[in-house]
């Protein structure tokens, strides 16, 4: 099979070209051995390295490295190595999304649902992080993540990456129930100038709350993201069916963006841009309990320079969250843009409890045209 990489484990933890794949084992740090299979594809050209799914998922386990082979920062786990190559990771299978956004409390069993508990099952082909990354809490500092390109020379972005694809993906951070917060993000595409994403999620490896044990998702000093997309002066970025959820930051998007459906959970700031001169178009969103949905990012944040951001939202959907836990993802904006600098329209409808009143208040804005679905503000 010329330009597909299956992973496949060896006793030694390596893996090599195969046609099927033995099942994960928890126990296994696969790390080395999916590094190996990029390393393999970008050393040829492209291709596709190809995830069966399995039902422990693939632990990803060893430290982070603060810089790559080339010597450039990348703060990763796994590293997508320099050059104009074509790589595309794919799991064997769409994702299921959406794990539970809310800690529901005893006695919800009468509405039909359960206590929420810590314990995550395994339904998608997921990449499953075990280490804690050292906290960084310097919003204009390289996040650490479980993969990321390393940083190069060409444009604004500082690309050293041309193109990749990840479908079909889940990855899992790490949360630490003593610290209720992750010090991981999950994808740091930044230096990475072109993207296609879909059928893929990006989230937390335990729920945001335990109802028995009294936690609760907290606010996080640490800048973390679930998926941060090209930086500026990038080419094609195109999302289709992609979650985040648990994160400070659900998704960090650029200019060039084209996204069909969009899911972002509990993250204190849920779509943020720091600049889009060639318009972002997202067509539907689904934001439920986040405390700000559309977001202005400050100068400097992730190295990202601030401008206008030309942005098109056909339809967003969303629950505040404000009956209940956890208290970080009760919405409190729904633009949060201190200075301004979006420009455009954003179409949006409460979808719980759907009373047909629209809690979606604003923070600058200006220059913004905000509708309610089916009417004008």
């Amino acid at each position: 099979m010329l330009g597909m990489y299956w992973m496949k484990r060896q006793p030694r933890g390596g893996c090599r070209c195969a046609t099927s794949a033995r099942r994960a084992t928890a126990s296994t740090d696969d790390t080395k051995a999916i590094q190996a299979g990029i390393d393999y594809l970008a050393a040829r050209g492209g291709g596709r390295l190809f995830f069966p799914f399995t039902t422990n998922g693939y632990l990803i386990a060893s430290p982070g490295r603060e810089r790559a082979a080339n010597g450039r920062l990348v703060r990763a786990q796994i590293v997508v190595p320099p050059g104009r190559h074509n790589i595309r990771l794919e799991g064997e299978m769409p994702c299921h999304l959406l794990y539970t956004y809310q800690v529901r409390p005893k006695g919800c069993e009468k509405s039909g649902f359960v206590p929420t508990t810590f314990g995550l099952p395994v339904r998608n082909t997921t990449l499953h992080s075990t280490w804690d990354a050292p906290e960084v809490t310097d919003p204009r500092e390289r996040p650490w993540a479980v993969i990321a390109a390393p940083e190069g020379d060409s444009c604004a972005g500082k690309f050293s990456a041309s193109m990749l694809s990840f479908a079909n993906l889940e990855i899992r951070v790490h949360l630490d129930t003593e610290k209720m917060y992750p010090t991981t993000s999950a994808a740091n595409f930044h230096n990475i100038s072109r993207l296609l994403v879909e059928d893929s999620q990006f989230c937390l490896d335990e729920n945001v709350g335990d109802t028995n044990l009294g936690k609760e998702l907290q606010e996080n000093p640490c800048h973390t993201v679930g998926l941060m997309a090209s930086g500026d002066q990038n080419d094609d970025q195109i999302f289709r069916n992609v979650a985040s959820q648990g994160f400070k930051y659900g998704f960090v998007f650029g200019e060039h963006t084209c996204a069909e459906h969009l899911y972002v959970h509990n993250s204190e700031y849920a779509i943020a841009f720091a600049d889009a001169t060639h318009p972002a178009i997202i067509n539907r969103v689904v934001a439920q309990h986040n405390a700000r949905i559309f977001c202005a990012l400050p100068d400097g944040t992730f190295g990202r320079r601030a401008g206008w951001v030309n942005l098109i939202v056909n339809e967003c959907d969303y629950e505040t969250g404000h009956l209940t836990l956890p208290r970080v993802s009760r919405m409190m904006y729904g633009v949060f843009d201190p200075e301004s600098r979006f420009r455009g329209s954003i179409t949006y409808l409460q979808g719980w409890p759907g009373n047909g009143t629209c809690f979606f208040p604003a923070e600058g804005g200006t220059n913004l045209t905000l509708r309610v679905l089916g009417g004008s503000k």
